[in-house]
């Protein structure tokens, strides 16, 4: 089913619409406004760059910012030696594996809307040629290295590159572009890379964060856990938002299931669900917020004021919110990530549930699922290792004139790999707790969690004998994806706001 168009105005971007547009395919419109803005801020850089200095157009960068040159002419006898196309090429340096097209396709999201919030000075002809590659699914030529958190010089040169003409695109080609030497640096000065790579991270990680609930209330199902842990009174007595949302959701699935406590006090992994989920629950609304922030931001440095006919020299590039709350995010969900671990062991255990040892059918001796707890656990290791803070670092470059940076690139890159890690995760998780519940007869009664055992009961093969388990965990990993033009399945419907 197709997407429809998502407006690019400059002001209202969200996280769910750059994937909508980079990872599902929907379409994009320029908004007539972000254009007027557009040319209003370059028309506006360009009779102030003809008064005096401005970085990056009329002068060098970085350490060269002192040296001038000329913002119009070629600075030799060829019209290709113009100082911004030497710019360009000079910072299209990228290194290490090519850019996801998923993420180059959310740069030029960003980038666009960027563009149309009108700070950059750069000609408005940019905003429709960035339009038609993502509406033609073409992706530019960049790598993945290259960034430190104060601007994606390196992909974002390439892009320049590619709407001239001198890099090819990736799915297509697009006529190439006439861009104004003197706008490349208002094109480079941006984290569009690192945001929109992160907002896709964002949006996937709630999207899990939500479904981990459903997976944890059919653990809790499945070994006959005491609801208690989960009672208003408990969660009004220590009202963190996080813990008392996810509390509520767990209540409002196992409502109504026909479930006796098995034990006083469950493991940690089932009691304090509430309590270390809730923290993930809060880091990726907190990230969803600063990326609101970014997405819509006029970053750029020069920043052009049109009302106020200045171009005014600032860090709006330097990218220490959004690095910080990455690695945030993040440590939050290696903690609840531990404890989905901790209840597939559960699962997995004949004392807690009182069926065969790791669920197991046949011959004295047989498998069962004792392998996933190995998936899980390295799984989590992976995460463990990209849960590290990126933040912790800084860097001195361009002969000390920039001497510090958030590495925020770093932490967008480790926070898409531990979507990934996640995911198995909870499909382990997943796949154990539905074949509890199948050797226990314990069909939840009628509502969301029993439609989220139908669904999962549907893909995942019911025969217990020692076998092949691949198909198993693709299937319960594509069950927590995200559908394109779908709204949310069972794994994600009854969310909290």
């Amino acid at each position: 089913m197709s997407q429809p168009d998502v407006l690019i105005d400059g002001v209202g971007l969200s996280c769910a619409e750059v994937r909508r547009i980079a990872q599902h395919g929907a379409g994009v419109q320029v908004d007539p406004a972000g254009l007027r803005r557009a040319a209003d801020a370059h028309a506006m850089v360009k009779s102030l760059a003809a008064q005096g200095p401005v970085y990056g157009r009329t002068t060098g960068v970085g350490a060269n910012r002192l040296v001038l040159v000329s913002a119009e002419e070629p600075a030799g006898d060829s019209p290709n030696d113009a100082h911004g196309l030497r710019l360009l090429r000079s910072h299209a340096a990228g290194a290490g594996p090519p850019l996801d097209p998923v993420i180059a396709r959310a740069m030029l999201v960003v980038r666009l809307n960027q563009l149309a919030a009108g700070g950059s000075g750069v000609g408005p002809e940019v905003l429709p040629a960035l339009a038609e590659a993502l509406n033609r699914g073409l992706a530019p030529t960049a790598h993945t290295l290259g960034a430190i958190g104060t601007g994606d010089l390196s992909a974002l040169a390439c892009t320049a590159l590619c709407l001239l003409g001198e890099l090819p695109w990736r799915g297509g080609q697009l006529p190439p572009l006439h861009f104004d030497p003197a706008d490349a640096l208002g094109f480079l000065s941006s984290n569009a890379a690192v945001i929109g790579e992160s907002a896709l991270a964002c949006v996937n990680l709630r999207d899990l964060l939500g479904a981990a609930v459903v997976t944890g209330a059919l653990a809790f199902l499945g070994t006959e856990g005491n609801p208690e842990a989960y009672d208003e009174f408990v969660h009004g007595a220590r009202p963190h938002p996080g813990q008392r949302a996810v509390a509520a959701r767990l209540r409002r699935l196992l409502a109504g299931q026909s479930t006796r406590a098995a034990r006083i006090q469950d493991p940690y992994s089932y009691r304090a669900l509430p309590q270390v989920h809730g923290p993930a629950v809060d880091a990726v609304q907190a990230l969803d917020r600063t990326l609101t922030v970014e997405l819509n931001a006029a970053g750029e440095n020069p920043v052009v004021d049109v009302a106020g006919a200045r171009v005014l020299h600032n860090a709006n590039f330097h990218m220490a919110y959004l690095g910080l709350g990455l690695d945030s995010l993040r440590i939050a969900l290696y903690q609840t990530a531990a404890l989905s671990v901790a209840r597939t062991t559960t699962l997995l255990e004949p004392a807690i549930t009182g069926l065969t040892p790791f669920l197991a059918a046949g011959p004295a001796g047989s498998s069962g699922l004792m392998i996933l707890e190995y998936v899980a656990q390295s799984a989590l290791a992976d995460l463990r290792q990209c849960a590290m803070p990126a933040t912790l670092a800084t860097a001195v470059v361009s002969r000390g004139v920039e001497e510090h940076a958030p590495f925020s690139a770093q932490a967008a890159r480790n926070t898409t790999q531990a979507v990934a890690a996640y995911r198995v995760i909870l499909a382990v998780e997943l796949v154990a707790a539905i074949r509890v519940l199948r050797m226990r007869g314990a069909v939840p009664v009628a509502g969301p969690l029993r439609d989220a055992f139908d669904l999962a009961d549907a893909v995942l093969p019911e025969h217990t004998a020692d076998r092949n388990l691949d198909a198993d965990l693709t299937a319960a990993a594509d069950l927590l994806a995200t559908s394109p033009g779908a709204g949310p399945g069972p794994f994600l419907a009854d969310l909290p706001d």
